[in-house]
């Protein structure tokens, strides 16, 4: 909670919210409230809206964060290589189980007979037998005779079908790029406006995410690459993936289309461990509080995955279609809230010992994150402050998950807004000083002014021998604040 933790002292939950911004709250007036109800990381969805809406939005973020200190991350979302229905007549069919259908080539007005996809070389890779689903599962066809420019189908499971509803291909090995001609576009601009995380959406390998990071690279952009969990062909490649990733998001909806529904909670389990041993960030999404999109509380079985998720020390969980285009999108923010603060309240009590991080080149940062962990809780220190040029340290330390708030300290204000996403992390920008006495002195008036500690109270320190390279952090210390330091 970016917004409160500034001003309101530490009793704060310490999994992050990531909430998507559409119709529903991209007024100013809401999405200002949005912020100041605790919302860390607003998510920009390229699959929805105009760019010309995007800026607004974008500006208005950034005014209420001038005004308020409130320090929030944006994430950029690309559509990806999603395959759609074409439109519709009337904008809807009725599609019927039993009926046979045909998918064509060439753009069409489609009819419960006959239509057409945003993706011509379905035709092609499609093969007898392979299952097409529309609308994230809810109707299902099979391929029965492939023809020159046209797949006839039979329908398995019938029902309404409307223009432009999503297609997937859970049995078909596509062909289609890692980024489309509009994500490059929609990064263009995400990259002009220096947003903080860019997320690729149907991620299945990790050449897709070097290509990312080419073009970010050629552009000089140190925008974070959040790789979106979605296809089978993922979770084959996963661990490639997450070393390649700057963060990681489960995206449970196509997921749970594509493949079997029953393994995704345990998929979702498997890579949250994997990226709590690799140091990585991980947001759990989809169907958080689905039914607030409607109703002005969540089911009792929703707040248990709520809960779930944070038990299993996810970084973040997203809010999608209840703030985009739900009714009560500030109650939505409200209420994921709560669900995190009496969780963490409970899963203090039960912590089991975070797992080494595995990557061989964070080693030395990964050894002192520990040790900060086995100091704050041997020394029930109040906070763990860590100066950062990066933010590596912070997202290190994240992953130990011990009781006392991180305090994240860097004069980069893109740096704190990235920091926004780790858990448990209170990004605060500030510049160094260069001298060990004055950069505690001026640690503690920080501190003090935000009411995040009292005089007396102990703090650990991670920095850098001399003080200056904050991402080499290779040095703790055990402060009292208001006392003297050791000369």
């Amino acid at each position: 909670m970016a917004g409160h933790m500034q001003t309101e002292g530490i009793n704060v939950p310490r999994t992050k919210t990531v909430a998507t911004v559409g119709p529903a709250s991209r007024d100013p007036d809401v999405l200002g409230r949005m912020i100041d109800e605790g919302v860390d990381v607003l998510r920009i969805n390229f699959s929805h809206g105009t760019l010309d809406e995007h800026a607004r939005v974008l500006e208005t973020i950034r005014d209420h964060g001038e005004r308020t200190g409130a320090i929030v991350a944006v994430l950029g979302d690309l559509c990806g290589p999603k395959i759609r229905v074409g439109d519709l007549d009337g904008d809807a069919v009725t599609l019927t189980a039993g009926e046979t259908l045909v998918i064509q080539r060439q753009p069409c007005t489609g009819t419960a007979e006959r239509f057409s996809t945003n993706y011509d070389r379905l035709i092609d890779e499609a093969e007898i037998g392979a299952r097409v689903l529309l609308d994230d599962g809810k109707l299902m066809l099979v391929v029965i005779e492939k023809r020159p420019d046209e797949l006839v189908c039979t329908c398995r499971i019938g029902g309404k079908l409307r223009s432009h509803k999503g297609v997937n291909l859970p049995d078909t090995d596509l062909s289609v790029p890692a980024l489309t001609d509009k994500d490059r576009l929609d990064l263009d601009w995400a990259i002009n406006h220096e947003l903080d995380y860019i997320a690729l959406s149907f991620v299945r390998r990790p050449e897709d995410l070097y290509t990312l990071r080419k073009v970010l690279k050629e552009r000089e952009s140190d925008m974070r690459i959040i790789s979106k969990i979605e296809k089978p062909e993922a979770i084959e490649h996963l661990a490639e993936i997450i070393d390649a990733s700057d963060a990681v998001l489960v995206a449970r909806g196509d997921l749970g289309v594509e493949m079997d529904v029953a393994r995704v909670p345990l998929l979702q389990k498997d890579i949250t461990l994997r990226c709590r041993r690799a140091g990585k960030p991980v947001i759990i999404a989809t169907q958080m509080l689905e039914s607030m999109i409607e109703s002005a509380t969540p089911t009792r079985a929703e707040v248990s995955d709520v809960a779930n998720a944070i038990l299993d020390a996810t970084d973040a969980v997203m809010l999608s279609a209840e703030t985009a285009i739900g009714a009560y999108p500030l109650e939505a923010v409200r209420f994921i809230n709560r669900i995190a603060n009496e969780t963490e309240g409970f899963s203090n009590g039960i912590r089991e010992p975070a797992p080494r991080v595995a990557a061989v080149s964070a080693r030395v940062a990964a050894a002192v994150a520990q040790g900060a962990s086995l100091l704050a809780s041997e020394l029930s220190a109040r906070l763990v402050v860590v100066w950062t040029r990066a933010g590596n340290m912070p997202r290190l330390l994240a992953k130990q998950r011990f009781n006392p708030p991180i305090v994240g300290l860097s004069p980069d204000p893109r740096v704190c807004r990235r920091m926004a996403l780790h858990y448990g992390v209170l990004p605060i920008r500030m510049q160094h000083p260069g001298r060990e006495d004055l950069m505690l002195r001026q640690i503690e008036h920080s501190l003090l002014e935000r009411n995040l500690t009292q005089p007396h109270d102990l703090i650990v320190v991670a920095a850098g021998t001399h003080f200056r390279e904050g991402d080499a952090a290779n040095a703790l210390l055990i402060h009292f604040v208001n006392e003297p330091s050791a000369e």
